[in-house]
């Protein structure tokens, strides 16, 4: 089968979709996107869910741990894991 030069399937799309989110899609990928937004309701659905999570994701404010922090927790649930099969 040919590849068409305007017209993407539903994965490649999906794959530009994500690559939109974050800078990375180039115009003409953008432009091939946007044809198939026009006719896809399944590339439309899940254009707006991505943007709708990359949205959500800024607005949340999560504080991750540091890698310190994280050696901490890890080191004391380790030292308690040991301690109750100790006994």
């Amino acid at each position: 089968m040919k590849k068409s030069l305007l017209f993407i399937n539903c994965d490649e799309a999906k794959h530009i979709c994500d690559k939109a989110e974050y800078g990375e899609a180039t115009d003409w990928e953008r432009f091939k996107l946007n044809i198939r937004l026009l006719y896809c309701h399944i590339t439309k659905s899940y254009f707006k869910k991505n943007k709708t999570l990359t949205e959500n994701i800024k607005k949340s404010n999560v504080k991750c741990l540091q890698s310190e922090e994280r050696s901490k927790i890890e080191k004391q649930f380790n030292e308690a894991l040991a301690e109750q099969n100790k006994n």
